[in-house]
């Protein structure tokens, strides 16, 4: 956890596109991330979804997130133009 910065990206473990950013750490009590996702808003995460960090993006193991986080992170990329 001290190696997770706010604004780093954030991604599901196994795939390539970023949904969100880190807002906010936690460093006292249980070490929670408040986590933006685009599209959905702020979710708090706890240390325990952190798979791994490194070069600046944190990875969530997505079997260790709830269902409302994991239906916005399926949803984060609507917005989005495809032709772009």
């Amino acid at each position: 956890m001290d190696a997770i910065e706010e604004g780093f990206e954030v991604f599901v473990s196994g795939n390539d596109k970023p949904f969100g950013a880190v807002r906010r750490i936690a460093r006292h009590g249980g070490g929670e991330l408040v986590i933006y996702v685009e599209n959905a808003g702020d979710f708090t995460v706890s240390r325990e979804a952190v798979a791994a960090v490194r070069a600046q993006k944190v990875m969530l193991d997505p079997a260790k997130l709830d269902k409302r986080l994991r239906d916005a992170i399926r949803h984060a990329h609507d917005a989005e133009d495809p032709s772009i």
